[in-house]
């Protein structure tokens, strides 16, 4: 198998503690993103918050700045984007508006803004591809059913690790993978971006690659821990595997890399953001297999030995 690099003697066991202070910062952001996320004060997007979206195309060149202009005034809430890849027109945009509705008040506002459009831009075709009208209480329902499939899957992490290994492994495999979608939540929120159930289920996603890749150290450090049973200690020992493993590590990281970088650049707009919080969460993944899930592990086997006594 070809290898990125060969074998390594680095000691990520000894760069722990460097690791948790970077861990810890990168967590409590998470965190106060989570509780911005839950308050609804975050940037939701209309599968949370409720809201219209419309995705529609002209047929001559509008630009976003000139659609912005005119619907500014009785649109203030209005988002838009630009999608020049669409199939239809290259003059295709998103537009949102995520204030708080019924369903009967979404399609007055559509009605209102498709009204604005055709009169600001009259002579230039304004084709509707799709439209989406979502309730506050629907939003909110999402909101919640989300937030508990996250809080499942993690259980099932838990559960899992325990089964396969033992507890301590499944509690330092669940934290990591706590460390690694709160990483990614804090980090999303800090540059703004938009929560939506697309980047639910990207979370989801680098939650069992994290798991993953975990799992791999673990069976490394499983099977070299019967090796050196009697050898060295617990800590060098779980380096060395790391160091075993490190290369399958980056190969792999590399690999998934390569695919979500396609979409991120390829996949069109829509697709961006979910894209990108994947290549942030195998990044942020690979890290914390490496500096958060096996050193945890150390952590508590220098406190409460057990297999070293």
């Amino acid at each position: 198998m070809f290898k990125i690099i060969g074998q390594t003697d680095i000691d990520f066991i000894g760069a722990r503690k460097t690791a948790f202070i970077i861990s810890t910062v990168l967590v409590l952001i998470g965190f106060y993103a989570f509780f911005m996320i839950v308050s609804g004060k975050a940037n939701l997007g209309i599968d949370f918050s409720g809201g219209v979206m419309i995705t529609g195309y002209f047929d001559e060149e509008v630009t976003i700045e000139g659609l912005r202009a005119e619907l500014d005034a009785q649109f203030s809430d209005a988002q838009i984007t630009s999608v020049s890849d669409f199939a239809a027109s290259p003059y295709t945009f998103i537009i949102k508006l995520k204030s708080p509705q019924t369903e009967s008040e979404g399609k007055e506002r559509v009605t209102a803004m498709k009204k604005v459009i055709a009169e600001k831009f009259e002579g230039n075709n304004f084709s509707i591809a799709s439209e989406h009208i979502i309730g506050p209480a629907v939003g909110e329902t999402l909101r919640k059913d989300a937030q508990l499939a996250i809080m499942l899957s993690l259980f099932g992490i838990v559960l899992y690790i325990w089964i396969r290994f033992d507890l301590r492994s499944g509690i330092a495999a669940t934290i990591a993978t706590f460390h690694d979608v709160l990483a990614v939540m804090g980090i999303f929120y800090l540059m703004g971006k938009e929560f939506d159930l697309l980047i639910v289920t990207a979370l989801l996603t680098l939650a069992g690659y994290s798991l993953t890749d975990t799992v791999v150290v673990y069976d490394r450090i499983r099977e070299n821990l019967k090796k050196f049973r009697t050898k060295g200690e617990f800590a060098s020992t779980i380096n060395t595997s790391i160091n075993e493993v490190l290369s399958r590590t980056i190969n792999t990281s590399l690999t998934v890399l390569l695919v979500v970088g396609t979409l991120y650049f390829f996949g069109g707009e829509v697709l961006r953001s979910f894209a990108l919080a994947l290549i942030m969460g195998v990044i942020v993944g690979t890290y914390s297999s490496i500096f958060v899930a096996s050193p945890i592990v150390v952590e508590w086997e220098a406190r409460r030995p057990k297999r070293f006594k």
